[in-house]
């Protein structure tokens, strides 16, 4: 098959009929009529060989090709986005300006994020960040860059869900786990554990399947923040990063796993080709800025309750 030539508008349509679910609500979004947009996506099938939507009484459903297609038309689309905002920024370093779509899962976006945006903001005032927390489950916020959802994602790297191939990452920081039990509880280790679903795709698994004091979850909470609620209630005990431990409540103590302790590693994901464009590199400095704070101030504090 030789070249295929899609344009832009065909590309918003792809997009809005996967995302909308129908032909109806997509034209409702492009500002156009149900028969043009049926009549586009005919054309784009046509273009590249393949079927891109189940039609039926439900709408439009993606096929696994619509999928893909959907996801490089989502990319395709941001990076006209950049080449425009860079182009005007004057090529780059001098003044990013634009959109900037980042995604994170919870306690990343509590704690890692904001000090890094806040000096963004303050260096390079045109960048316009927007934050989507994802749950770090399945494809995770990887799998949100790989699908044109966001330009750039904190994830947590070498866990049970490998990041997608062809996505660019970088270690941000690599924290610890500490034990989190009620404060002055007398014998904290003989409670319950208590856990979250994020935290069951850890590749710290072998470390925990090794402990014969840790018995099986039989507390789930929602998130982190849950657990932390729980155990600061008296009922269980847990083990967690210390990226959710940033600011513990007072009912709650840490102590640290001592030189064994497992550690999961916090990095950044992107795209190639956005890797290159100046608001992308400007995060990325940022967040490196800060990964010594966050890692001294992490390894200090494990070091106190050790």
């Amino acid at each position: 098959m030789g070249s295929v030539d899609l344009a832009p508008q065909e590309l918003r349509t792809l997009v809005a009929v996967a995302e909308e679910g129908g032909f109806s609500a997509a034209a409702a979004r492009l500002g156009t009529t149900q028969s043009a947009v049926s009549h586009a996506v005919r054309g784009i099938e046509r273009k590249l060989g393949a079927i891109l939507f189940d039609r039926g009484r439900h709408g439009a459903r993606p096929t696994p090709a619509g999928q893909r297609a959907a996801a490089h038309a989502r990319r395709v689309l941001r990076m006209l986005d950049a080449l425009v905002a860079d182009v005007r920024g004057g090529g780059g370093a001098a003044a990013p300006a634009g959109p900037l779509r980042v995604a994170a899962f919870r306690s990343a976006a509590l704690h890692l994020l904001p000090p890094a945006l806040e000096r963004l903001a303050a260096r390079h005032p045109g960048i316009e960040p927007t934050v989507t927390v994802v749950r770090e489950i399945g494809p995770g916020t990887a799998g949100e860059v790989a699908e044109g959802r966001a330009d750039l994602g904190i994830a947590t790297l070498g866990t049970s869900a490998p990041v997608p191939p062809g996505l660019l990452t970088g270690v941000l920081l690599e924290e610890p786990y500490s034990l989190v039990h009620p404060a002055g509880h007398p014998d904290p280790r003989s409670l319950p554990l208590v856990d979250w679903t994020e935290n069951c795709s850890s590749y710290t698994r072998a470390w925990w399947a090794a402990q014969d004091w840790l018995p099986p979850a039989t507390v789930r909470a929602e998130d982190d923040g849950a657990v932390l609620s729980m155990v600061g209630s008296g009922l269980g005990m847990a083990v967690m990063p210390a990226l959710s431990l940033t600011a513990p409540p007072p009912t709650v103590a840490v102590t640290g796993l001592g030189p064994g302790r497992p550690t999961r590693q916090i990095g950044y994901v992107t795209t190639p080709e956005l890797a290159a464009t100046a608001a992308v590199r400007a995060l990325i400095r940022e967040l490196r800025a800060g990964q010594s704070r966050v890692t001294q101030s992490t390894v200090s504090d494990s070091r106190k309750s050790e």
